[in-house]
């Protein structure tokens, strides 16, 4: 279930209905302070709504006050190990800081955190890791590591709460997808706080970016979670933007930039869109417009299985269409076609409407509606289900001839295809 529960994050809130935060953590020295404030810059264009800082020293504390001071987004200290550090993060301006009740020298010590904490008005957040379970926890964690994830929350969440604080969020994570899974969707039910979820340790950008979409992306479509960050293997945290916004996006939980909706290919592919989509891919991150933009990698199904998209292009032989919202606009010769699409979607970014030409625009129609003629024949497997389909609807339907004019295994609907890949 949703949290109950809102915090503020410097200016961003977290829980209670918010929209889910994208979160992440810089990945240099913190106390080298150029580097530093070059990635939180970086993360923050890429879309983060706030940063985490690694703050294990004082030299990094006093980075720290610097870097709350200038940062384009609120900034999260992360704290291990040493109860002072939580102090000294929180007098620097922190907007959060991030502890591990278990490992700050006990309950005297995360009780001095919270004063301070709430002297300064700052929230905090607290939780564990499946490698950073209190000790009295390690026999059930060998017996059922998901329960025992939660009781170590239960337990901090009922200190703070002892201590009357209950200005913060929890975090439990593990490398387990399931057990993340099934650990967050268990915490949600026992606890109203917002919840800030994670894969930890998930990877490199390929096998992570897969499991943080796979365990984050089951417990945000069920609502549970308020603020994520994708634990990734890279110096380049904008990396890990990248991927919590497209999580986000798939949901439809939240817009930033435009979606890219591209067709698998198969062997009626007529046009090298490998490289095409890498391309358009490549020039939309400078586009802000949350617009679809569909790829087709051929005209024989037509435009309508992206007849949705705002923009798209499909291609055909040495031709290809450019359309939007299921009308032809116009076609271009193949090697101009990721030109012609993007002079269209300019013309849309400056004038906040489809430019339609009548006389291209027919044309357009008139050329897909040719392609489509030439591979009338063609039994693929979309006219292929629309036959049976009006069999099944038809009792009269000839089923015999259905099946006389059905392929076999051996055979190929689209023998002869134009385009084939070195």
């Amino acid at each position: 279930m949703a949290s109950v529960r809102q915090i503020m994050v410097g200016g961003v809130p977290i829980g209670g209905g918010a929209p889910v935060a994208v979160q992440t953590m810089t990945k240099t020295e913190t106390a080298n302070l150029q580097p530093t404030m070059e990635q939180i810059r970086r993360v923050a264009d890429a879309g983060a709504d706030l940063v985490r800082v690694a703050v294990p020293r004082d030299q990094d504390v006093e980075a720290l006050r610097t870097i709350v001071a200038q940062a384009p987004i609120p900034v999260i200290a992360d704290i291990h190990f040493n109860y002072t550090l939580a102090l000294k993060a929180l007098d620097a301006g922190a907007h959060c800081v991030r502890i591990n009740p278990g490992n700050i020298g006990g309950p005297d010590k995360v009780a001095q955190v919270v004063e301070r904490a709430r002297a300064a008005q700052t929230p905090l957040r607290i939780g564990v890791n499946s490698g950073s379970l209190p000790k009295h926890l390690h026999a059930l964690e060998e017996e059922n590591p998901v329960e025992a994830l939660v009781s170590a929350a239960g337990e901090f969440v009922a200190l703070m709460e002892r201590l009357g604080f209950e200005d913060f969020k929890v975090s439990i994570k593990s490398t387990s997808v399931p057990n993340t899974i099934a650990a967050n969707r268990l915490l949600s039910q026992r606890i109203p706080y917002p919840l800030h979820l994670g894969i930890t340790e998930a990877g490199t950008k390929w096998s992570g970016s897969l499991k943080s979409a796979v365990g984050l992306g089951a417990l945000l479509a069920d609502g549970v979670g308020d603020t994520i960050r994708i634990s990734l293997s890279t110096f380049h945290a904008e990396e890990e933007v990248k991927v919590a916004w497209e999580i986000l996006k798939s949901l439809g939980l939240r817009q930033r930039g435009p979606v890219l909706i591209a067709c698998p290919t198969c062997g009626r592919l007529q046009f090298d869109m490998d490289s095409v989509v890498a391309e358009i891919e490549r020039r939309l991150e400078a586009y802000d417009d949350p617009i679809e933009v569909a790829v087709l990698g051929c005209a024989v199904n037509g435009i309508g299985e992206a007849s949705h998209a705002d923009f798209g292009i499909t291609g055909a032989r040495n031709e290809g269409l450019i359309f939007s919202r299921g009308k032809a606009l116009r076609k271009v010769p193949q090697d101009e076609l990721v030109d012609a699409l993007f002079a269209e979607i300019d013309k849309y970014a400056h004038s906040r409407r489809v430019v339609v030409d009548e006389r291209e625009s027919s044309e357009g129609a008139a050329w897909l509606a040719r392609i489509e003629a030439e591979n009338a024949d063609q039994l693929t497997p979309e006219r292929l289900a629309a036959m049976e389909a009006a069999a099944a609807d038809d009792e009269h339907a000839d089923t015999e001839l259905l099946d006389a004019i059905r392929p076999s295994e051996a055979e190929s609907p689209v023998a002869g295809r134009r385009f084939t890949r070195a």
